[in-house]
């Protein structure tokens, strides 16, 4: 982002949006990589650092939670941006509101359905 010279925000949470976005992507592409060495002779590995998050007692990685956001931008596509804006550029739920000129009420209500249906796709519950 930052090498982009002829960027044109239209506004900060356009910015917002696609920095949001960007951080995404970085992590799944990180999460991919490091999935991708040979190690541990095909043992899984448990991994303690950033890459994963818990859903249902085990760790979830970056790329199950972009396959998980795609398909849940094709349901709601408010809730998926929702979901980077709080998870990825960590947001609150007011600056998130603010961001997309929404009330702070519907995203609560946006960022608990989100939630559910998440845990549900990642965890198979």
């Amino acid at each position: 982002m930052a090498g982009q010279r002829d960027a044109a925000w239209e506004g900060r949470s356009h910015f917002l949006a696609v920095a949001a976005r960007a951080m995404r992507s970085v992590l799944v592409d990180h999460a991919r990589r490091k999935k991708a060495q040979k190690r541990g002779g095909g043992q899984a590995a448990v991994s303690l650092d950033t890459t994963s998050i818990m859903a249902g007692g085990r760790p979830v990685e970056f790329d199950d939670l972009d396959r998980a956001l795609v398909d849940l931008a094709k349901l709601s596509a408010r809730q998926a941006q929702i979901v980077e804006l709080r998870y990825f550029a960590g947001l609150t739920i007011e600056e998130t509101a603010a961001a997309l000129g929404i009330s702070p009420v519907t995203v609560k209500r946006d960022w608990a359905l989100a939630r559910a249906w998440l845990y549900r796709e990642l965890t198979g519950s």
